[in-house]
């Protein structure tokens, strides 16, 4: 064996790794995931009170109603 021979069997074979292009940036994604959240648990709510509660699906989105949610919930705990 040369002396180039031996050398390149010292040294470790680099494995060449391709680099990812992302489509998408990580803040993109992330601000995606939250809006779908966001859409969905306002799509569950205005089902929820349509379907089970016999309302108007928008009236799931208003203030009052939520109020109104709240102090049926809390209304046992502060009698006691």
């Amino acid at each position: 064996m040369d002396e180039q021979q031996r050398q390149e069997e010292k040294q470790p074979k680099r494995r060449w790794r391709r680099s990812r292009t992302r489509l998408f940036p990580i803040w993109l994604r992330l601000l995606l995931v939250l809006v779908l959240v966001v859409i969905s648990t306002a799509a569950g709510a205005m089902i929820g009170y349509s379907v089970l509660g016999d309302g108007k699906p928008f009236d799931a989105l208003k203030p009052a109603t939520w109020q109104h949610i709240v102090e049926i919930v809390t209304k046992d705990v502060n009698s006691k």
